[in-house]
């Protein structure tokens, strides 16, 4: 789905954030990228997303390298990658359905095409009778669960999490957890940014670790 060949990062002129990256994410695949805080997680994650580009270094995304990848193609590749923010990104003005919708409405889809699958997903994390209040109104919780609603609701092909129980209270984060094990087990693949070692015990996945800028790999 993803691969990294030597890939590095740096910022300007400062010494490399990330180093000699190599590494395969595999089709219908779960793990969890882990390390320190300021070690280069979110970095990482927006590399994966083609948000940012290494410094050297090859990523190839679903069997395309990404400097070889037209501008006008790029809306259809992210459309196959899901993200969840740490920040979750709700648009204020839009109630919990419109944000989730609203990836689907700006490729110009109808209404009537999705208002279905849009219910249910909000009513499978949760948030059926939240669905038509504002963000202001809700929890940090239900924010989350909104937010990786609105990453899901285009069936990607892979999810990148950037520290999604970390601003929700134990139980809440093991039911989030949960979400993305059977998101996982219906097919797509899952990486989740996080330092909580004890939401990592709960479920027996590849772990990659970022130590000082490289990488460690434990399946």
């Amino acid at each position: 789905m993803i691969q990294f060949e030597n890939v590095g990062l740096r910022y300007g002129l400062e010494p490399e954030v990330l180093s000699d990256l190599s590494f395969d994410l595999p089709a219908n695949s779960f793990q969890f990228l882990t390390g320190p805080s300021g070690a280069g997680k979110t970095s990482l994650l927006r590399m994966m997303l083609l948000s940012i580009k290494p410094t050297r270094g090859i990523i190839r995304v679903f069997g395309q390298e990404a400097t070889t990848i037209a501008r006008g193609d790029m809306p259809r590749i992210r459309k196959d990658i899901g993200v969840v923010f740490q920040d979750f990104r709700l648009l204020g003005h839009l109630t919990t359905y419109e944000n989730v919708a609203l990836p689907l409405k700006v490729r110009g889809q109808d209404e009537s095409s999705f208002k279905k699958d849009v219910t249910e997903l909000l009513k499978w994390v949760g948030l059926g009778d939240r669905m038509h209040v504002l963000p202001p109104v809700l929890s940090g919780g239900e924010k989350q669960r909104a937010a990786i609603a609105r990453a899901l609701i285009d069936q990607p092909k892979v999810l990148l999490a950037d520290e999604p129980t970390g601003n929700v209270d134990p139980p809440l984060a093991r039911r989030l957890l949960r979400l993305f094990i059977e998101l996982h087990r219906s097919g797509t693949s899952v990486v989740i940014a996080t330092h909580d070692l004890s939401l990592m015990d709960q479920y027996e996945a590849r772990r990659i670790v970022i130590n000082e800028g490289r990488l460690q790999i434990y399946d």
